[in-house]
């Protein structure tokens, strides 16, 4: 599905998060392999799962025609800083939800990106009668699980020793969702 443009000024900077469209499918290649480089807050190492410019093509066609998806992008300077998505499933049984992820640069982080995509994307699940939308972060995020709660999601879960990091260790997944049954 598709967004109205939103524009947002935070701790000077401009940036305007909006409906990702075929065109940025080369740059949505590039910047999710620099995200995965920069942080151990995702499930992938930099280069792993590697989507090309073909491939996220795809997934913008799919989740703009979809009506349980919502590919959104962050864009200042005139180029694309963070995306998230919704992805939801037309099984019967799950049609009720959609599991949201996102991804920041680190030089964008402290502006309130990840913060807005969020908001954005519960809004628009609120909005299309969508009453749960779930997600997992890693034990050692607790920024992004505080922001979380502050947006009315729960802990259902955790996933021991879920992901091994570059060091060696074994850390825990968070699993989160937020259900809205209010009619």
């Amino acid at each position: 599905m598709k967004i109205s443009n939103k524009e947002f000024d935070v701790n000077g900077l401009t940036y305007t998060i909006r409906s990702s469209i075929k065109t940025d499918a080369k740059h949505l290649s590039e910047l999710r392999l620099q995200i995965d480089g920069e942080t151990d807050n995702l499930d992938r190492e930099r280069g792993e799962a590697f989507i090309d410019v073909s491939g996220f093509e795809q997934l913008i066609n799919t989740d703009t025609i979809s009506t349980r998806n919502l590919f959104l992008v962050a864009v200042a300077d005139e180029r694309i800083v963070g995306f998230s998505r919704c992805e939801g499933t037309y099984l019967k049984r799950f049609s009720h939800k959609v599991e949201f992820g996102v991804g920041v640069l680190k030089d964008f982080w402290g502006y309130g990106i990840g913060k807005n995509l969020l908001k954005e994307s519960i809004a628009w699940a609120d909005s299309n009668d969508i009453k749960k939308i779930t997600l997992n972060v890693l034990e050692t995020n607790t920024k992004a699980t505080e922001l979380y709660k502050r947006h009315g999601f729960e802990i259902e879960g955790i996933l021991r020793n879920d992901k091994i990091l570059s060091n060696g260790e074994y850390y825990n997944t968070i699993v989160m969702g937020r259900f809205n049954d209010s009619e």
